[in-house]
């Protein structure tokens, strides 16, 4: 449901958030929106469980319907900043954006400017009165490609939606450490690292996570794959695939130390050394235009030092063939 001029939404509390707090229960249902502007419209009431006001420390139980009705308001403090973006698509509702690997897309400890936020507060004003200026999902700083920002109400409330339900189409390419037999599934639950607090891992008690990937071209020590989403976990195919002992190339969280294949030339140990961040890119992205209701898709070509990383991998392959013969 949605509105030109206020933000609304409705859910259901599911099995996994009964008995939880009403602020923890809405922060899980709705990520998009800070913790302290839930709780504001808790107090406000414009957050209601079953038509009537709570307490943010309240408790929700199975089936209770959670329904917000806000105003919008400036929902960002950050500044603009005059940053060139590579523009695949725009209307009023919609900017689809290529991202460069190295760009963070929101500012924070460390980064407080700099970021796809402050370029998109510069390119188009009105996204400071949407939940995180307009972003409903992220690329890491150092994955490079395709990412759908809100521009207005409608749209913003719509891209949610076909987030929580997997109706939005993602697809990624990434190259892996190792040789892959074919293509297969990683369904195993996401959370954050038990020890160390900048890492996810695998974790019985994580967030259900599903990852499909396919072989594109198989080289001497190396794959290259394109991955298919079901959910959207913090990391998820870098977690996913160093779980199946496969990291991509260069991650710096995940990859472990460098690997070096047999019979490595020095322009191969050269391009694997230089590579210095995860070989992810989003290449594809599928969704449902939030006014038309028409299927849209865009796709992004893999970025000059994915290619040049590839190229090295195939050269390498094709020497060793040689070498065999």
């Amino acid at each position: 449901m949605s509105s030109e001029n206020k933000i609304v939404a409705s859910f259901i509390v599911p099995p996994e958030l009964s008995d939880r707090r009403l602020d923890q229960a809405a922060a899980e249902l709705m990520p998009e929106h800070s913790r302290s502007r839930l709780q504001s419209w808790i107090k406000s009431g414009a957050l209601t469980v079953n038509g009537e006001s709570r307490k943010p420390r309240d408790k929700v139980m199975l089936d209770d319907r959670l329904e917000l009705e806000a105003e919008p308001e400036a929902q960002v403090s950050w500044q603009a900043e005059a940053i060139s973006l590579d523009i695949v698509y725009e209307d009023q509702h919609l900017l689809v954006i290529n991202k460069p690997a190295g760009l963070v897309v929101h500012p924070a400890a460390g980064h407080a400017d700099g970021t796809l936020v402050n370029a998109l507060l510069n390119y188009a004003p009105e996204v400071e009165n949407l939940p995180r200026a307009g972003i409903v999902h992220r690329l890491d700083k150092d994955t490079s490609g395709i990412m759908v920002v809100a521009r207005s109400l409608i749209a913003h409330t719509s891209l949610v939606d076909q987030l929580q339900t997997r109706t939005m189409g993602r697809e990624y390419e990434a190259v892996v450490v190792g040789t892959l037999t074919g293509g297969a599934t990683v369904d195993a639950p996401i959370g954050r690292h038990p020890r160390e607090r900048k890492k996810m891992a695998v974790v019985s008690s994580g967030k259900p996570a599903v990852t499909h990937y396919r072989l594109v071209e198989r080289f001497a020590a190396h794959t290259h794959i394109r991955c298919k989403l079901e959910s959207g976990r913090t990391h998820q195919i870098r977690v996913h695939m160093a779980h199946v002992k496969h990291p991509l190339v260069g991650d710096p969280l995940y990859g472990g130390r460098l690997r070096l294949p047999k019979g490595t030339t020095d322009e191969l140990r050269d391009a694997l050394s230089a590579f210095h961040r995860q070989a992810l890119h989003a290449r594809k992205l599928t969704l449902e235009h939030p006014e038309t209701g028409e299927i849209l898709s865009w796709d992004v070509p893999l970025p000059d030092d994915l290619i040049e990383l590839i190229e090295a991998l195939r050269k390498h392959a094709r020497e060793l063939e040689h070498r065999e013969f």
